[in-house]
């Protein structure tokens, strides 16, 4: 018995001393932080996108090689174009993320080709925005391929590498929907927070397997200014905007530099995320509808093809 309170004393100091040195990791410059990345090989699904585009040219800036995956090959071609002004190795290619043999052919191409990944930076993600019971069934199924399966067919390709010199890192980019359930987008949002749940697992199998070199971030923002949420609008835009795709990009890539684990964009989320833990649904509800959070998704505009 004396032996578990002792453990259990331990436990709590090293859980305080985890407290303090993350305030402290928050207040200093990410300059002063921030480890060297250049010449690694950086792989970033959804490319094409505005998002996963602006993330490329931010990594290229860094000197990192990269790898571009899109399903739509003009829309990776461009942000190709982009990225080779910089004068950064970087191949694109064509990859079905819904073919989990697509992806796993695709990966032994880079890593015959180019190398062992680095930094895999899953980003894909599409949206439908139809309720639960209006939701069409391939549609359901698409949103979880891209949003979540496909992550597990990426990390299952490049992490044994990862593992096994005990370097690199796994990027999601998931959502505040991952926090956070939002009428209209159950499929985006169950999705999501399985994203969340697989890069809270990953970290805690890296850990007991001892592998303290490879890193794990998940990145939950705010709905972005990238199309995929056309139509969305905020309810109190000076206190919760729709975000800038570059804002997200930026800080994406700063907090795979500090080894950032949990990331949930704009900040005061963080308050949102700390009520849901001690607050009864039916308060949060109340929550939600003040903020317009349940309405949010009255105004999408839905595209026979997702942004």
């Amino acid at each position: 018995m004396l032996g578990i309170l002792l453990e259990f004393l331990w436990t709590l100091l090293q859980v305080l001393w985890q407290w303090v040195w993350s305030v402290i990791m928050t207040l200093t410059p990410t300059a002063l932080l921030a480890k060297d990345v250049s010449g690694q090989l950086v792989l970033i699904t959804g490319a094409g996108g505005g998002l996963g585009s602006r993330m490329a040219l931010l990594f290229a800036e860094l000197g990192c090689r990269l790898v571009l995956w899109d399903v739509d090959a003009k829309l990776n071609a461009r942000t190709l174009a982009k990225v080779e002004k910089y004068g950064v190795k970087v191949v694109a290619h064509t990859v079905d993320l819904c073919d989990s043999k697509a992806v796993a052919e695709a990966a032994k191409k880079v890593q015959k080709e180019v190398g062992n990944v680095d930094i895999l930076v899953n980003n894909a993600g599409v949206v439908y925005g139809r309720s639960v019971v209006d939701s069409l069934d391939s549609q359901v199924e698409r949103t979880f391929q891209v949003n979540i399966e496909a992550h597990f067919w990426t990390v299952k390709a490049f992490l044994p590498a990862m593992i096994e010199r005990n370097s690199g890192h796994v990027v999601s980019i998931a959502s505040t929907a991952g926090l956070f359930g939002v009428p209209g987008m159950a499929d985006y949002c169950s999705s999501k927070f399985a994203a969340v749940g697989l890069s809270e697992s990953l970290e805690m199998e890296l850990h007991k397997a001892g592998k303290d070199g490879v890193q794990t971030t998940v990145i939950c923002p705010y709905l972005m200014d990238t199309g995929m949420f056309e139509g969305c609008s905020s309810r109190f835009p000076l206190l919760l905007s729709i975000l800038d795709p570059q804002y997200v990009a930026t800080k994406t890539v700063q907090a795979v530099l500090c080894n950032q684990n949990f990331v949930i964009l704009p900040k005061i989320l963080y308050l949102m995320f700390f009520l849901k833990a001690i607050l009864p649904v039916k308060a949060q509800i109340l929550l939600s509808d003040f903020f317009g959070a349940t309405t949010i998704m009255d105004t999408f505009v839905r595209k026979e093809k997702p942004a």
